[in-house]
């Protein structure tokens, strides 16, 4: 064999290398956000084996939440944490505050629990216009003290600072991408923003929710929410931009931040973009039900695997989906579906299918404890006289009644089903405590499950008997990828040097 080929032969075999890293790279990137606001998590050991069981490698955490951030060490998962907007005027006051925060929320967890902390995210959609600049003027100094924190602590190349925002901090004054600009009261502070973040090498995040277009605006084209090609979309028709035409309002929208940054002194290629939220809601409201969060979410994933980029940034940004699990406790003031965004139920149950590349469906959590098969439901006695409606509209006040509205799952029942629905959600709550069905007599226990149709009533999980689940090995997750590298490794090798 000659010089030359095997110069040729090498050539292709390091070709092959990185094809195959990008391709493992593509499969194995999943990422998710994990929210706690629950009134029965799921033990975190627990949600860190549907993680992996699951092939998210990458995770968000709202707050560093302490059994969550133990859970992950050494789980082969990465994770970005986040300081709460509550926070944010401590970290801005001095660095000294930034410094405790770090040293107590990550440099511990990473040296004595090995947690693979990568981010810290500072506060979270600060910039909204609902918080009336609230936390405008704490967010940029608490972010330059957070990282002046984290150089401290020696961990200045491993961990980087983000802030993720919502998609209103920038805009286009004649609705197309190419007239994106950041929202004018905020400019100069996002300028600054961007600038400090790009000069330390960290991302800008941002978070963007078609479902939050569609139901909106009643007069927003529903096919233009949906991704085509995979996606269940297509029918949209294209929103033309000079050259290109938008065929789905997340090109458009994440356009539209390209447009912002260019239009700013930015190369938006030389600069990590991370969606830092995306997906789409189950119940909770007329366009909120599991056949359009599963069409939105597959033509989502189908993107992140393919690494998809976007018509002005052909580079795909890191996507984390929002998110894994339902949450109960979730305030509802943007809607009644704020509480049902997860692609696994409360407890980790599967709602919808979801295809996560090479044909892997999802699979659902092992190890879920709960509370005795029984429910609560109004008695057939008191069901005529209608005392029960002051007990029913107490039940709600305490406990999740959001899958009774219009559109949502439990919106069929008759009055008195949405009693019994109401009485279970408490009792339920209440974990089954000795008169948490009594209602003035109205409420009886049974064994017969009264759910309906698409109306699940639920059992709680037993948070005082979940069985802890010991750490994953550390040679599954993110491991096993390197080791189907090293065989396509040996196996290209094998391919190239046997000619």
């Amino acid at each position: 064999m000659g010089r030359h080929d095997t110069y040729q032969k090498l050539i292709f075999f390091c070709l092959s290398i990185l094809l195959l890293h990008n391709i493992l790279k593509n499969v194995e990137g999943l990422a998710c956000n994990w929210g706690t606001q629950a009134s029965h998590p799921l033990p975190p050991n627990i949600v860190v084996k549907l993680l992996r069981d699951n092939g998210f490698n990458k995770v968000k955490l709202f707050e560093a939440d302490p059994g969550a951030l133990r859970a992950l060490g050494k789980s082969g998962i990465q994770v970005m944490v986040g300081i709460p907007n509550d926070l944010l005027a401590t970290m801005a006051s001095t660095v000294t505050n930034a410094e405790l925060w770090v040293q107590q929320n990550v440099s511990q967890y990473i040296s004595r629990y090995g947690t693979d902390i990568r981010y810290v995210a500072v506060g979270n959609e600060p910039f909204l216009k609902t918080y009336k600049d609230r936390f405008v003027r704490a967010t940029y100094p608490a972010l330059q003290n957070v990282q002046a924190a984290l150089v401290k602590a020696g961990l200045g190349r491993q961990v980087k600072v983000t802030v993720p925002l919502n998609a209103d901090v920038y805009e286009s004054s004649d609705g197309l991408p190419s007239s994106g600009d950041f929202r004018s009261d905020i400019k100069t502070l996002m300028v600054s923003i961007v600038r400090f973040l790009a000069d330390s090498v960290s991302p800008i995040t941002f978070n963007i929710y078609p479902f939050l277009s569609l139901n909106a605006d009643p007069n927003f084209p529903r096919e233009y929410a949906f991704f085509p090609n995979g996606g269940g979309g297509g029918g949209a028709k294209p929103v033309v931009d000079g050259s290109i035409s938008y065929t789905n309002v997340f090109d458009a929208n994440f356009d539209t931040l390209v447009s912002a940054l260019e239009k700013n002194g930015f190369d938006p290629n030389k600069i990590e973009i991370i969606v830092g939220e995306v997906g789409w809601p189950t119940d909770g409201d007329q366009n909120a039900n599991p056949a359009m969060a599963q069409r939105f979410n597959q033509g989502l994933l189908n993107r992140i695997l393919q690494g998809q980029g976007t018509p002005r940034r052909r580079t795909a940004p890191e996507v984390y989906l929002f998110s894994l699990v339902d949450e109960d406790a979730k305030s509802i003031d943007p809607g009644k579906f704020e509480r049902h965004w997860g692609i696994f139920s409360y407890d980790g149950a599967v709602k919808y299918p979801l295809s996560l590349g090479n044909g892997r469906p999802l699979v659902p959590a092992k190890g879920v404890r709960y509370l005795a098969r029984e429910w609560c439901v109004l008695s057939t006695q008191a069901a005529g006289n209608g005392a029960w409606q002051a007990s029913a509209t107490y039940a709600c006040q305490n406990a999740d009644c959001t899958s009774l509205g219009p559109g949502s799952s439990c919106a069929a029942l008759d009055p008195t089903a949405n009693a019994s629905y109401a009485f279970n959600m408490y009792f339920q709550k209440m974990d089954h405590r000795r008169g948490s069905c009594d209602f003035n007599n109205l409420g009886v226990l049974t064994k017969i499950d009264p759910s309906s149709g698409s109306c699940r009533f639920p059992i709680e999980i037993d948070t005082s008997r979940q069985q802890m689940l010991k750490p994953p090995p550390r040679n599954s997750g993110a491991s096993e990828a390197k080791c189907r590298l090293a065989a396509a490794v040996a196996m290209v090798i094998g391919l190239v040097f046997s000619k």
